[in-house]
C-alpha cells in the first residue's frame, strides 16, 4: 500500500491534519509526519532529517507520496530525498497539491487501493469540488513561457505507433504527466492546432494524433525537464506497443457483396452458425429539465460517478488481459477529465439544468467531437464516451446496469455494443456477433477477440430484412455473413471451424524429470478468465471465485442466472474439473446490500462460511444453482474458511437439503457431486485429520492462511510484512494437512499465490502436494518449473526448508536451489 508523509512548520498542524484523514479512512492508510524543529521556544520549522524518517516509516514497497505546507518544507523534502538510496528514491514522490485537502484525497484513493499515480492525481484534483463549488472554472495551463521564470522545456518529436493516440497511449502519457507538477501543454502540428491540457484524456485524443504526425510538448514548472524527458521515452518506445498488439483490418466495408456472402469488416476471428437475434438496448429516459438546486444536483452526479467507477474498477480486474483490463482503467480517466468537468459544471451551476441533463449534454458534445474527427480509428473511441455515459446515466437514474443475455444460443444483430457489454458476454451462448456500425479498431472489437467471439462489424442495413430466428452464418476472419447458407457452405465452414479449434491450446501432462504427475489448474473470475485459462493450458478450474458474480449490483444473483455461467465455465474445459468455491465474501471483501454491520475486525468476524451459514437462503440459492449445473459436468463444491467440524457438517447438511429439493422437483444434477473445503483456518489444519475423514478433497488457501497462523492482516501496511507464506510454521502447516489427507487418500490442492511462484513448487511437490490452481499467466513458467527437479529432489528441498529459522531464509535457500536445477 502506498504510504504518505505530511510535511509541516507546525506539528500540531501535521498532527490535525492526520486525525483528519484517519476521521475519514480510519487507520489502514499509512500517514507519517515529519513536522516542527526541536526548539522549544521556536518549534516551527521543517527538518530534513525527520522527513527523511517519515518516509522510512511510511514506505511498504508501494511508493509514499510526500504533501508539504510551504516554503522550506519542499527545500527539506528535497535534501530528505538525496539521502535515499536510488530504489528507494524512485518510489518517493513530492505533489503540490494543497496540504489538507490533498491529503484527504490521496489517503481515500490509497485506501481502495490505488497505486501512487492515482493517489498523487487525486491529491491534485483536491481543490476542485471546492472550486465548482464556488463558481471558479479552472482554466486550462497556458502554454509555458519562459519570461515567467519558471523553468520550461519543449520537445518536438514525431509519433510512430501504428494507431497514433488513441485511448491506451493517451491514457499512459495522461498517467505519467500526472506525476509531474509542471503544466504541460500539447500541439498538433500536423493540424496546426492550438495547445492543449496534456492532462486531460480528452482534449489529448481530439488533438487526433495519428501515426506519422509531429507533435509539440511544452512544460512549464520546477520538474519540467523531467516531466519532457519521461513523455519523450514513453512516445520513442512507442507507448509499450509492439506490431502485433493491433491487427491489421479494413475500416470500412464493401457496399458490394462478396460472392454469396454479405461483406462488413472482420473484426474477430473464428466462424459461427446459428439462429439471428436481434439487440436493442434500452437507455435510461433523459428529460432537460431545469433544477433548483444546484448543490444537490452536483452532489447527486458526483455519488452516481462514484459508483460508476466503482464498477469499471470491478471490470478491469475481472479482464484476463491488461490489455482489455486497460481498456476500462482508461475509461475511469475519462470520469476525472476536468475538460469534460468543466462544462458540466457550468450547464448545473449557471445554465440550471439538472444532473442527468448536464451530464448528458457533455457526453453528447465530446461524442459528436469524436465522431467529428478524419481519423477512423478515433471516431471508434465514441463507442467508449456513450459507454460511460450511459453507465453515469443508468446510475443517476435507479437504473442498474442491463445484463446482455440470451436464452439460447445464437448470433447476436446490434447497432453497436459498448464495451461494457461486450465484456460481460457469454461465448458459448453468443455464437457471434454482427453490428450495422462500428469498426475493428474499437475496444468493442479488441474485447470480442478476447472472448473468442467471432464477430463482423459495419454491416450497415444489410440485414436489416432478415427476421429474427433466421439462421446466420460468419466468418470473422473474412468479414462475410451469410443468410440461410446452403449445404456446401456449412460444410466448409464446419471444416475451418474444426481446423481452428485444433489449434487451440489443449492441456498436456505436467511431470517432473522423473515422470510424477503435477495437475496445473487455473483459478478464475468469469467466463472469460476461464477462456484464457484453457488457451493458457490449464487442465481445468481449481478454483472459481464466485464473489464476481455478486458485486456491484443492488441484490444478489438469481439461481438461473448462475447456473448458466457455471455451465459456461465448466464446458470450456468440457470432461476436465471445475471447482466452484460458494460465496467468500465479509472481511476485505463487504457486499453493501447485504448490510452487515460494521465490525472491530471483520477478519475474525461473519465471513466466508459462518456468513452463509447466518443467510442459508442466500446459500441455498447458491448451492442450487452449483447443482443444477453439475449435470454432465465435473464440477465440484468447495467451502471457505471453515475452523470446525460443526460448520462443515452444517454446510454439508444444507447441500443434502439442496439436493433432496431438487429431488422433490425432478431436477437433474450429478448425484455424487465432489464436496471439499479450503484450508485456510489454523483449527482447520490442528484437526486436518478429522476433517480428512469427511471430505473429498482439501485446497489450501495460502493467502488467508498465512495471516491468520502468523496473526497478520495482510490488507493492513503495518503488520502485512509479517504475512509470508514462507515462514517455516506457515510450511509446517501445509506439510501437516498433506499428511493427514495423505493417510486416507484426500487429494490436496494449494490454490493461494505460493502455487505460482515457480521457485517455490519443489517445496510444495515435496510437501505432497499433487495439484496446483494458479494465475493462468504463470501456468507456463510453473510447468516449465516442475520438469526440471525429481521427486527425490523436491523431497530433499521441502524437509530442509521446514528446518529453517525464517521467511527469508526460506527464500534465499529456494532461490538458490531453483538456480541449481536450471
Amino acid at each position: 500500500m502506498v504510504g504518505i508523509v505530511i510535511v509541516s512548520h507546525s506539528e500540531k498542524l501535521a498532527a490535525a491534519v492526520r486525525e483528519l484523514t484517519r476521521q475519514m479512512v480510519g487507520s489502514a492508510v499509512e500517514i507519517a509526519i515529519a513536522a516542527g524543529i526541536d526548539d522549544p521556544e521556536n518549534p516551527f520549522g521543517t527538518d530534513p532529517m525527520r522527513v527523511l524518517a517519515a518516509i522510512e516509516a511510511a514506505d511498504r514497497g508501494e511508493g509514499v507520496l510526500l504533501l508539504m505546507d510551504l516554503g522550506s518544507a519542499v527545500m527539506s523534502a528535497e535534501m530528505a530525498l538525496e539521502f535515499l538510496e536510488a530504489d528507494r528514491r524512485s518510489r518517493v514522490q513530492l505533489c503540490e497539491a494543497p496540504l489538507v485537502e490533498g491529503a484527504i484525497a490521496a489517503a481515500v484513493a490509497v485506501s481502495t487501493g490505488a497505486n501512487l499515480d492515482r493517489a498523487i492525481a487525486e491529491a491534485r484534483s483536491a481543490l476542485t469540488p471546492k472550486a465548482c463549488q464556488l463558481g471558479i472554472e479552472p482554466a486550462s495551463p497556458p502554454a509555458p513561457n519562459a519570461a515567467t521564470g519558471e523553468p520550461t522545456s519543449q520537445l518536438r518529436l514525431t509519433v510512430c505507433n501504428r494507431l497514433g493516440i488513441h485511448a491506451r497511449p493517451a491514457a499512459l502519457f495522461v498517467q505519467i504527466a500526472s506525476q509531474f507538477t509542471a503544466s504541460i501543454a500539447v500541439t498538433n502540428l500536423r493540424r496546426s492546432s492550438e495547445a492543449i491540457d496534456g492532462k486531460s484524456i480528452i482534449q489529448l485524443m481530439t488533438l487526433g494524433v495519428r501515426q506519422g504526425d509531429e507533435i509539440a510538448i511544452a512544460a512549464r514548472g520546477i520538474d519540467a525537464g523531467n516531466a519532457v524527458q519521461a513523455l519523450k521515452e514513453l512516445i520513442q518506445c512507442n507507448f509499450h506497443e509492439g506490431d502485433a498488439d493491433v491487427p491489421e483490418v479494413a475500416t470500412s466495408a464493401p457496399t458490394v457483396p462478396t460472392g454469396e456472402g454479405v461483406q462488413g469488416i472482420a473484426a474477430s476471428p473464428g466462424v459461427a452458425l446459428g439462429p439471428l437475434v436481434r439487440y436493442h438496448p434500452v437507455l435510461p429516459e433523459v428529460r432537460e429539465a431545469m433544477a433548483e438546486d444546484p448543490e444537490s444536483e452536483w452532489d447527486t452526479l458526483q455519488l452516481a460517478v462514484q459508483n460508476a467507477r466503482r464498477q469499471m474498477q470491478m471490470l478491469a480486474n475481472a479482464m484476463s488481459s491488461p490489455e482489455t483490463g486497460a481498456i476500462f482503467e482508461a475509461h475511469q480517466l475519462y470520469l476525472q477529465d476536468p475538460y469534460l468537468w468543466k462544462g458540466i459544471r457550468h450547464d448545473i451551476f449557471v445554465e440550471k439544468y439538472g444532473a442527468i441533463a448536464a451530464w448528458k449534454r457533455a457526453i453528447d458534445e465530446t461524442v459528436r467531437r469524436y465522431q467529428n474527427l478524419d481519423d477512423p480509428y478515433l471516431q471508434a473511441r465514441s463507442s467508449d464516451l456513450n459507454d460511460i455515459g450511459i453507465r453515469v446515466l443508468r446510475a443517476l437514474s435507479g437504473n442498474s446496469s442491463v445484463r446482455l443475455e440470451l436464452r439460447d444460443p445464437g448470433i447476436l444483430l446490434t447497432g453497436d455494443l459498448t464495451p461494457s457489454e461486450v465484456a460481460q458476454l457469454d461465448p458459448k451462448v453468443i455464437l457471434g456477433i454482427c453490428t450495422t456500425g462500428g469498426s475493428a479498431n474499437s475496444h468493442s472489437a479488441i474485447l470480442a477477440r478476447n472472448l473468442g467471439i467471432p464477430t463482423v462489424m459495419g454491416l450497415g442495413d444489410r440485414l436489416a430484412g432478415v427476421a429474427d430466428g433466421t439462421e446466420i452464418a460468419l466468418d470473422g476472419d473474412t468479414g462475410e455473413v451469410w443468410v440461410e447458407p446452403d449445404r456446401d457452405r456449412r460444410r466448409t465452414l464446419a471444416a475451418k471451424r474444426q481446423v481452428s479449434e485444433s489449434r487451440a491450446i489443449a492441456p498436456s501432462p505436467t511431470q517432473t524429470r522423473d515422470g510424477r504427475r503435477v495437475t496445473l489448474l487455473a483459478n478464475v473470475m468469469g467466463v472469460p478468465d476461464a477462456q484464457l485459462a484453457r488457451n493458457s493450458g490449464a487442465e481445468g478450474v481449481g478454483l472459481l471465485r464466485t464473489e464476481f458474480f455478486y458485486f456491484d449490483r443492488p441484490l444478489p444473483p438469481g439461481e438461473e442466472e448462475q447456473a448458466q455461467v457455471y455451465r459456461a465455465i465448466a464446458d470450456i474445459f468440457k470432461n476436465r474439473p471445475t471447482v466452484i468455491r460458494t460465496l467468500d465474501v465479509g472481511g476485505d471483501k463487504p457486499l453493501p446490500w447485504l448490510q452487515l454491520p460494521p465490525e472491530n475486525n471483520p477478519f475474525l468476524g461473519l465471513r466466508g462460511i459462518r456468513l452463509l451459514l447466518d443467510r442459508p437462503d442466500l446459500f441455498k440459492t447458491q448451492l442450487r444453482a452449483i447443482l443444477k449445473a453439475s449435470h454432465g459436468r465435473q464440477i465440484k463444491v468447495m467451502f471457505p474458511t471453515v475452523a470446525t467440524l460443526a460448520e462443515w457438517r452444517a454446510a454439508k447438511a444444507l447441500l443434502d437439503r439442496a439436493k433432496a429439493e431438487l429431488d422433490g422437483e425432478d431436477r437433474a444434477y450429478n448425484r455424487a457431486i465432489a464436496v471439499g473445503m479450503m484450508v485456510e483456518i489454523p483449527a482447520a489444519v490442528a484437526i486436518a485429520d478429522r476433517f480428512a475423514a469427511e471430505v473429498d478433497f482439501f485446497s489450501i488457501g495460502t493467502n488467508d492462511l498465512t495471516q491468520y497462523y502468523l496473526a497478520a492482516d495482510r490488507t493492513n501496511p503495518q503488520v502485512s510484512p509479517f504475512a509470508n507464506v514462507l515462514e517455516p510454521s506457515v510450511l509446517r502447516a501445509i506439510a501437516q494437512t498433506t499428511r493427514a489427507a495423505g493417510a486416507v487418500g484426500v487429494p490436496v490442492a494449494v490454490c493461494g499465490e505460493l502455487a505460482s511462484n515457480p521457485a517455490a513448487v519443489p517445496l510444495l511437490v515435496g510437501l505432497g502436494i499433487a495439484e496446483l490452481s494458479l494465475n493462468p499467466r504463470a501456468i507456463a513458467a510453473v510447468k516449465a518449473a516442475i520438469a526440471r527437479f525429481s521427486v527425490p529432489e523436491a523431497e530433499a528441498i521441502a524437509a530442509t526448508a521446514l528446518q529453517l529459522d525464517s521467511a527469508e531464509a526460506v527464500r534465499n535457500f529456494l532461490q538458490q536451489q531453483f538456480s541449481a536445477l536450471s
